[in-house]
């Protein structure tokens, strides 16, 4: 009895020293229990669990997105303290992602600038969450949070949502453009998180396929996303509402309308307005063409509207010059490039010349008299055909037959049409007659000539012979030149069959082909690879119309037809044009810019040796090489100046100092 009363004092005691020791009420102590209930010990269990809870839970609330400009400050740092007071920092020990479905884990990763081992700072988590969501792959529902590690440090969860994912595509409003050709650009993010970023990705480059293919007026006017996760693409490609031209006051509205391909109801296409507008202004009938482009807000559409400046078409042309095959000679004109305001051409010329300069002794010092009547509907029967009328007359001492005085008359029509499957074929098929008349021209000269070789010169007759001859000749043109004027690239094909039916004479048939390559050097340099080639197919052909080599417009360094005349021939060319050095620096005159120096090498070789040949020792090749210089004039096309040396043999004349040739128009 005694001992159970002194430790009831003792338990006594020691609860009023607890009750006065505050630190240690925060234990909420009580008396043990040597015994619990099922009851307690459930609660307990509980109890333990919640606590073990708490103590993984997050050390402040969830960190969600803000927007930029947000100057909400964070509820709690977490930190940590140290005995002195200081505040240390806590490092992020892992970072854990959830929710993604489609994206991966590690492409999330590497846009938060949050990493294991970094300070844990709640600005940068909210910084990564705006970064995250700025991605385009999930909605506004991103969240991190922090969550106590057995290190100590900081277990960053972040939570993510993605959109719901593109389950296909529809494509309306493309006429011009094939659907499979946008699906190629859509088709990458499909099944992927429906993505703005990546929609307007597409979207501009499926404005930029249409603006590289001339369609710039084409856009995507809408993007829609049905609830079973398909994507509608609507696109207007700008289709026109009406084509107005203004400005012509002599030329028909019609006439320039058939020069313009895009039509009312058509996508407008900037590189066909392009064309549209080369082809107007060849027709010379305008200084300037413009065009402007509106909507119409009651349609939707777009109005082009064709401004025009018109010019003077009628003139009347007087000219002076000289050419290897004319000598100096003089000309007078007159032509008219918009008959009657139907775009048509006129032209009546005459000239005059000396005679055909730098000739050898087998061509008769002789004036050239020519005169030509030409005409040319540019759009006959289409608008991509063109029929072209000619008559002349010539008299000329003949480069062709030695010695003789060569007379021709005659008339052709000439259909050409443009191939619309083939951007840059065109063909052309011309009907004709011509009279060919050959006399003497220094009877005893010639004979001179013949009995020097041991020739009767009763073949004389052979050489002479003329006829009538009635024409037909079609021929293919290729034709991708960036511009005629200084071409810098693209390639220049034709093959022709002309055949010649006799009235009284001998009929014949040739074929001839030629290919011109241009290929850009550095800025403004050109290199040129040329070749072409011709042969009789049938028939006896006479020496007027045989092949010749030699002078301004086939071999340089020689004389025309010094080479060789025959029954056939192929030759080639390599020329390389330069600006000259500096000269678009010094001046802003297109006249002196549109010059170009040369270096080129000639060679060829003539088939068939013909009389001429032996009486006049011709070789029946040659290569040359020389430097020549390109003049560009407006109206006339270039005129060239060449020197030459021939490095082969040039039948017993002495060319060691080279030789000049000069002509007008473009080789071949």
């Amino acid at each position: 009895m005694r001992s159970i009363k002194k430790l009831v004092i003792i338990f006594a005691a020691l609860g009023v020293f607890f009750a006065q020791q505050p630190s240690y009420a925060a234990f909420n102590f009580k008396f043990p229990k040597f015994f619990k209930s099922k009851k307690e010990k459930k609660i307990e269990q509980t109890n333990s669990e919640n606590s073990q809870t708490q103590e993984n839970e997050a050390y402040e609330e969830e960190i969600v997105p803000q927007e930029q400009n947000s100057t909400d400050t964070p509820a709690v740092d977490v930190q940590a303290k140290s005995t002195e007071g200081s505040v240390d920092a806590v490092y992020i020990s892992q970072v854990e992602i959830f929710g993604n479905n489609i994206i991966e884990t590690s492409f999330i990763k590497d846009q938060l600038s949050s990493k294991e081992g970094y300070i844990y700072d709640r600005k940068n988590i909210s910084a990564d969450l705006n970064k995250l969501y700025k991605t385009g792959y999930f909605t506004q529902n991103i969240r991190a949070v922090p969550l106590r590690a057995d290190d100590g440090g900081i277990r960053l969860r972040i939570i993510v949502e993605e959109n719901p994912p593109i389950k296909g595509f529809t494509v309306e409003g493309n006429n011009v453009v094939a659907t499979k050709d946008i699906m190629n650009i859509l088709s990458q993010y499909e099944g992927q998180p429906q993505n703005i970023l990546n929609i307007n990705s597409a979207i501009e480059q499926i404005q930029e396929m249409y603006s590289i293919k001339g369609y710039i007026l084409a856009r995507v006017v809408s993007v829609q996303d049905d609830p079973d996760g398909v994507v509608n693409i609507l696109v207007d490609e700008g289709v026109i509402n009406d084509v107005i031209v203004e400005g012509n006051y002599k030329t028909r509205d019609f006439i320039v309308k058939r020069n313009i391909l895009l039509q009312p109801g058509t996508v407008y296409n900037e590189n066909i307005m392009r064309d549209d507008i080369l082809r107007l202004m060849g027709t010379q009938a305008f200084k300037d063409v413009k065009r402007d482009i509106e909507m119409d807000p009651t349609t939707g559409r777009y109005d082009v509207t064709i401004s025009l400046d018109e010019q003077r078409t009628g003139k009347i042309s007087l000219g002076v010059g000289v050419d290897s095959t004319s000598g100096f000679f003089g000309s007078v004109g007159f032509s008219e490039n918009n008959f009657r305001g139907l775009g048509q051409k006129l032209s009546i010329n005459f000239m005059a010349g000396t005679g055909i300069l730098m000739n050898d002794s087998s061509i008769i010092n002789r004036p050239n008299l020519q005169a030509e009547l030409g005409f040319i509907e540019p759009h006959f029967k289409s608008e991509n055909q063109s029929l072209g009328f000619r008559a002349f007359v010539r008299n000329f001492g003949s480069y062709q037959v030695p010695l003789a005085i060569e007379k021709r008359y005659g008339a052709d029509i000439t259909l050409t049409r443009k191939f619309k499957a083939f951007k840059n074929l065109s063909g052309s098929i011309s009907f004709g007659g011509e009279s060919v008349d050959l006399e003497e021209g220094d009877e005893w000269k010639a004979r001179g000539v013949f009995a020097s070789k041991g020739i009767d010169y009763s073949q004389r007759a052979q050489q002479l012979d003329g006829g009538i001859y009635a024409k037909i000749t079609p021929a293919l043109v290729y034709d991708t030149r960036d511009t005629v004027v200084n071409t810098r690239r693209g390639l220049l094909a034709r093959i022709s069959l002309e055949e010649s039916i006799g009235f009284g004479a001998d009929s014949f048939g040739k074929l001839y082909g030629m290919l011109k390559k241009f290929v850009p050097v550095g800025k403004k340099s050109t290199f040129v690879l040329a070749a072409r080639a011709g042969g009789k197919i049938h028939g006896d052909m006479p020496e007027f119309a045989a092949y010749a080599l030699g002078g301004p417009y086939t071999i340089r360094g020689f004389n025309i037809s010094e080479v060789g005349t025959g029954n056939g021939f192929m030759m080639g060319t390599a020329e390389f044009r330069t600006p000259i050095p500096f000269m678009d620096r010094l001046t802003t005159n297109t006249f002196l810019n549109n010059v170009r120096l040369a270096a080129f090498m000639d060679a060829g070789t003539i088939f068939g040796d013909s009389l001429t040949n032996k009486l006049y020792d011709r070789p029946g090749y040659a290569i040359t090489a020389g430097v020549g210089l390109r003049v560009f004039i407006p109206g006339l096309g270039p005129i060239n100046l060449d020197y030459a040396i021939p490095f082969t043999n040039t039948g017993g004349k002495d060319r060691s100092n080279g030789f000049f040739t000069f002509g007008m128009g473009e080789m071949y």
